[in-house]
């Protein structure tokens, strides 16, 4: 079973700027960068999406584009919560917050957000429910990069404190086979 991890194109927001659950919006023009995605893509597929703008609008371009077998949103596929510090920018968070989390992020969550282990089991939720039952179909999942990093360590079998080493840029398609 072919599975296209994509994480979100660009945001709007500026570099250095926590951005987690918080609904932004992609960058624009964006259509080309859409069309080189969708290059990439199979030409039947089911497709899932987090439900933030960031996701959809490119979730849907592609519904658009391709023969679409079905079309889902599923609030497990949004990136981390990082809680209070969302939408600050990472250098203003008080560093006896932020040092914890940055030494054993898998574990300790942000400020009323949420660790990497619960995003990882929230995905892996996902990846039972959702991808056991559409094993004969290719399909598309349009996310963040931290679920696209969790999702390939439940693929590679990489422990979670390692999850950076999978480099997710903006915009990019991973295929992965199950």
């Amino acid at each position: 079973m072919e599975v296209y991890l994509i994480r979100h194109t660009e945001t709007i927001c500026e570099k250095g700027v926590c951005y987690g659950q918080s609904d932004v919006l992609i960058a624009e023009p964006f259509d080309l960068v859409f069309e080189n995605i969708i290059s990439q893509l199979p030409v039947e597929a089911i497709i899932f999406s987090s439900p933030l703008k960031r996701c959809t609008v490119l979730a849907k371009y592609i519904q658009n584009k391709i023969k679409t077998i079905s079309y889902n949103e599923d609030d497990r596929l949004k990136e981390m919560n990082f809680g209070d510090w969302e939408m600050k920018n990472w250098n203003t968070i008080p560093p006896e917050q932020l040092n914890p989390w940055m030494e054993d992020f898998v574990n300790i969550p942000a400020s009323n957000g949420e660790s990497f282990t619960e995003l990882h089991k929230r995905v892996g939720d996902f990846l039972s429910d959702q991808i056991v039952k559409n094993k004969d179909k290719p399909v598309i999942i349009v996310s963040h990069a931290g679920v696209v990093r969790s999702i390939l360590c439940h693929y590679n079998s990489l422990p979670l404190k390692d999850a950076f080493q999978n480099k997710v840029d903006f915009g990019q398609v991973i295929k992965i086979v199950l």
